[in-house]
């Protein structure tokens, strides 16, 4: 089998232990995650994983794509949300945390431990780690503020468009967006400025 892209880098007996792994996450995976993976290039896995009950991002499926680099088993792949997400530990441009990704890994872990570990983090965020320092912040002053900020990202990015809202012209083009379409995108859009004339009307009430 030919080698490509950065699969060259890694070792035979490490891209066999890939496949390996990634054959036993097919047969039992990490419950709310799939995942996907190029045969001519395991170094880079794609999963989708469900957002977690419980948390601003319930209800949202979000893309994910797991880099594995020269060092990987010694060190964890990199990872990145695809999907937008308001996450104290993931950058504006969907970079999740090295230094949470590094927590307590050493080279018996795999593939498993870092969706695990990415799925945890989506129920306990970690703010002393942040990437998005505005969501840290927020998550840590404001925890109200945060929610409703992470759960606004998730409709508009997140949700998948419901093809009943179509039914009557299944050809207009937008219906089923990637990140949610325009009736979702609406829907949000509609409860920001109901959840903004609620905090001015008990404004004006205290005056």
């Amino acid at each position: 089998m030919a080698l490509h892209g950065n699969q060259e880098n890694l070792a035979p007996q490490i891209v066999k232990q890939v496949y390996k792994e990634f054959a036993s996450l097919k047969n039992d995976p990490v419950e709310g995650v799939n995942i996907s993976m190029n045969e001519d290039d395991v170094t880079e896995i794609h999963a989708t994983m469900e957002g977690p009950q419980g948390t601003p991002f319930a209800g949202g499926s979000f893309k994910l794509k797991l880099c594995l680099t020269k060092d990987f088993p010694s060190a964890p792949p990199k990872g990145y949300f695809l999907t937008k997400i308001f996450h104290p530990n993931v950058s504006s441009s969907g970079e999740i945390c090295v230094n949470t990704l590094k927590q307590d890994w050493n080279s018996r872990m795999g593939i498993r431990n870092v969706l695990l570990t990415i799925k945890c983090l989506l129920i306990h965020p970690n703010p002393e780690s942040a990437l998005n320092e505005e969501a840290g912040r927020m998550l840590l002053e404001h925890y109200s503020d945060y929610e409703a900020r992470a759960k606004l990202i998730t409709e508009i990015h997140a949700l998948h468009s419901k093809p009943t809202h179509c039914e009557e012209k299944p050809t207009t083009s937008g219906c089923h967006d990637d990140e949610g379409g325009p009736a979702i995108k609406k829907h949000a859009a509609d409860k920001l400025s109901e959840k903004k004339r609620k905090e001015k009307k008990r404004g004006l009430k205290r005056l």
